[in-house]
């Protein structure tokens, strides 16, 4: 087990500032793991919404919930939205002897309740699979072939980390996506989801993406926001400047995670990664989410103009703008796009994030950034 103190110590802190903190993510990144211990520091009690026992428990969940004090853990509760009119109620007694906490792994069924029932009641932290300040430095390449889900990442072999992630793909099919209520064949979203590896990294266009499965636009437009919603994709949004330029307006696909990126691509191991042809934007990808990670933020874009002028990654802090590069290079370069991004975009300083061991500065306002240091961003970005 990899202990994750920061998250343990951002939802204590939660816990101490509201009545209701949500601890959101995917499906077997820790979440329940990471419940479970802080509730043993702080006797909770737990209920687990995927258990016919803790469901008739709470049969009458204002009774069942009001009787308790000190923690309380419900897990997977937007299989039970119900409960979340229950616990605004429950949240809104004076001098209320409870603090909750709710665990999902489906955010449009999660934040739009809560949006309906506990706002100011409710705090979130978002839980991600391990990340590069979580494991040793040797570590990192197993990070990326094998992704952060914790089963996939600490499995004995590489033919036992891909066997979980093709059970964890099919039970994610089968089972996650038709408890959430949606009705579409496994099949049709497998080869959605297998298509949508081959363009990660790349901007979204339903069009092409919908004749290639025969489905119209708002029918893959449904698929991927399924798939985002569950933590699967990320869809990073352009940011749109008020420029001359002609300016990028679709949004950027990654899927989150590297391992089921490699396991739908069919990459086995690290040979097999080097000689694909995915695999530069496989790097930017993984590279992408532990910036995202160190920053703790979700509050992230990219930019991009139709002359060909890029930012990979634009985020804001202090009232300040930055920017992150991704090139796996071992030398990389200044580059006009880079210069434009600078200017366009009044950048405070750009890092280029690249897989060499040497931090350097190329310009005042840029900085070569080895991938070893991105958790050391948000100290980096104060400066």
């Amino acid at each position: 087990m990899i202990p994750r103190p920061l998250y343990s110590e951002a939802v204590s802190r939660a816990l101490l500032r509201s009545p209701v903190t949500a601890l959101l993510g995917p499906r077997q990144c820790g979440k329940t793991t990471l419940a479970r211990l802080i509730g043993q520091e702080r006797e909770g009690h737990y209920f687990d919404m995927e258990s016919p026992v803790d469901r008739q428990r709470l049969q009458n969940p204002e009774l069942a919930l009001g009787s308790l004090s000190g923690l309380v853990i419900i897990d997977e509760i937007q299989l039970v939205p119900e409960l979340f009119g229950i616990l605004r109620v429950l949240a809104d007694r004076p001098g209320q002897p409870v603090r909750f906490l709710v665990l999902g792994s489906a955010s449009p069924h999660i934040i739009k309740r809560i949006s309906e029932t506990l706002a100011g009641r409710i705090e979130f932290v978002d839980l991600s699979g391990f990340n590069l300040a979580e494991i040793s430095p040797e570590e990192r390449d197993r990070l990326w072939l094998r992704g952060g889900f914790p089963r996939s990442f600490l499995a004995g072999s590489e033919a036992d980390s891909l066997a979980w992630r093709e059970g964890f793909i099919r039970t994610f099919l089968e089972r996650d996506i038709p408890q959430l209520g949606i009705t579409i064949p496994a099949t049709a979203m497998r080869r959605f989801w297998t298509m949508l590896s081959h363009l990660h990294g790349q901007t979204w266009n339903a069009s092409d993406l919908g004749r290639s499965m025969g489905l119209s636009d708002k029918t893959v437009r449904h698929y991927l926001d399924i798939l985002t919603g569950t933590y699967m994709v990320r869809q990073l949004q352009p940011w749109h400047e008020n420029l001359k330029k002609r300016q990028i307006k679709s949004p950027k696909i990654y899927l989150r995670d590297t391992g089921l990126l490699h396991s739908l691509l069919n990459i086995p191991g690290m040979g097999e990664l080097w000689a694909h042809p995915r695999l530069g934007a496989s790097w930017e990808g993984f590279c992408l989410e532990q910036v995202v990670a160190a920053l703790n933020t979700q509050e992230v874009y990219f930019w991009a103009t139709q002359g060909g002028a890029e930012l990979d990654l634009l985020f804001f802090s202090g009232g300040r703008r930055f920017g992150v590069e991704f090139k796996f290079n071992e030398a990389p370069k200044v580059t006009k796009s880079m210069q434009s991004a600078l200017t366009d975009l009044s950048l405070a300083h750009l890092w280029v994030v690249y897989p060499g061991a040497v931090r350097y500065a190329v310009h005042e306002k840029i900085t070569m950034l080895p991938l070893a240091e991105i958790p050391g961003l948000p100290a980096e970005k104060l400066k």
